[in-house]
């Protein structure tokens, strides 16, 4: 069977995840692993040898077998059969996917998808390259990177104007993101030696299949930690949801399904520990694997039943440059000028990657959310209550998965709304 999409996104999610979480404990994340790997793929396009395969390597892209596909494992083989045909017939396509084994085709689907969610979706996804002025490009990765990933490369003069490419960046991401990411870069930020900055910005607005009643929202506290709480404003509604209980964290899983159910929010809510001694979060965060959250979140392991819904209105933002990470994470050619080989972007030697920046921006409330990022377990099914009680009232995580193809477009962790 074909890799799906699915896999890949989720282990490079849950690899970031832990890397930005250690110096985060008590504080709000969030980001966008599917955003981030796309913008990793656009600057493979222009990677070869070592380089390529460094990012291949982050990306938990597997040896090209039949390569991955879009969709998830269980899907019957006709969609994808039909795709490899439509897409075959661009005659420059092929040309783009040649270096490695990461199937940029795939990328490009799964793209095509997220534009075509419907009227009660807005999602505008953009990544762009920023150039120090001067390079000489090869048309071929001009051509590539716009067809398959819609960048449209901006040169930049960050040596003798770096104040001017820096607004030009900000105004480029706020447009994108319909006003809502403003200083991408404060003042500063970037370096006047900078020669490729990598930008990436995810904007997301949806409603909530089931609306929560606004008149029904009222202040409850929500406990930070053991000892400290805070007023919040507490959503609820009262339906049919899907829910499972984890047993060995000792959580509840709960799927909020957006409008026509094409995506759908999954919160991971730990039990409340009582002793305080090793935090539910943590025994969760601990545990999460691709395995284990596929297990939680499959139609097997969650049913249908009444819930009484309490989750708090919040707004999360998330900024990171993540040069550090990524090099920790095993992609450190692309930023040494001894070792990088971006030939296929290229003919100049000495074109490093000087930044890669994620911005990402999410909310929710009644009508739906808003979202906009600029880059073996045993489930036991215990007699029920008629109604469970999902009360989302301390620090929990969740992710925001594009149904179909079971890719995760947003992750994050709430801390204090």
């Amino acid at each position: 069977m074909m890799d799906s999409i699915s896999r890949p996104v989720t282990e490079f999610c849950l690899d970031l995840y832990k890397k930005l979480n250690r110096s985060a404990e008590d504080t709000n994340i969030v980001f966008s692993p599917m955003s981030i790997s796309v913008a990793l793929a656009l600057i493979h396009l222009g990677a070869k040898n070592n380089t390529a395969a460094q990012i291949e390597k982050v990306l938990h892209v597997r040896k090209a077998a039949g390569r991955m596909s879009p969709g998830s494992d269980h899907e019957s083989a006709a969609p994808d059969m039909e795709l490899e045909g439509s897409l075959e017939s661009q005659p420059s396509f092929s040309e783009c996917n040649k270096e490695g084994n990461l199937n940029h085709k795939v990328f490009q689907e799964l793209l095509l998808q997220l534009q075509n969610l419907g009227e009660k979706y807005v999602l505008t996804l953009a990544n762009n390259l920023f150039i120090q002025q001067g390079f000489e490009l090869q048309q071929q990765f001009l051509t590539c990177s716009k067809e398959l990933y819609g960048a449209v490369l901006q040169t930049v003069d960050f040596h003798g104007a770096v104040e001017a490419a820096r607004r030009k960046i900000n105004a480029w991401v706020e447009s994108e993101t319909q006003g809502k990411i403003r200083e991408l870069f404060a003042p500063g930020v970037i370096d006047g030696r900078a020669l490729l900055v990598l930008v990436n910005v995810i904007y997301f607005k949806a409603s909530w299949e089931h609306k929560f009643e606004e008149e029904k929202t009222v202040q409850r506290d929500f406990k930070l930690t053991q000892n400290r709480k805070k007023p919040v404003q507490m959503m609820y509604q009262k339906g049919k949801f899907k829910l499972g209980y984890i047993e060995e964290v000792g959580a509840q899983i709960l799927e909020l399904p957006y409008a026509q159910k094409s995506l759908s929010m999954i919160i991971l809510l730990p039990g409340d520990v009582a002793d305080g001694s090793v935090s539910g979060l943590e025994q969760i965060e601990s545990t999460i694997t691709y395995e284990n959250l596929m297990l939680w979140a499959s139609s097997e392991t969650m049913f249908e039943t009444t819930v009484e819904v309490y989750l708090p209105r919040f707004k999360l933002e998330g900024a990171f440059n993540l040069n550090q990470v990524l090099q920790e994470m095993g992609m450190t050619d692309i930023f040494t000028e001894s070792k990088v080989d971006l030939s296929a972007m290229t003919f100049a030697k000495s074109l490093v990657l000087s930044n890669i920046v994620h911005k990402a921006y999410v909310e929710v409330n009644e009508e739906g959310t808003v979202a906009a990022a600029g880059t073996g377990a045993s489930i036991v099914r215990r007699s029920l209550p008629l109604t469970e009680v999902f009360m989302a009232n301390h620090p929990f995580l969740f992710f925001i998965r594009h149904n179909p193809t079971n890719t995760i477009i947003l992750f994050g962790k709430l801390c204090s709304p």
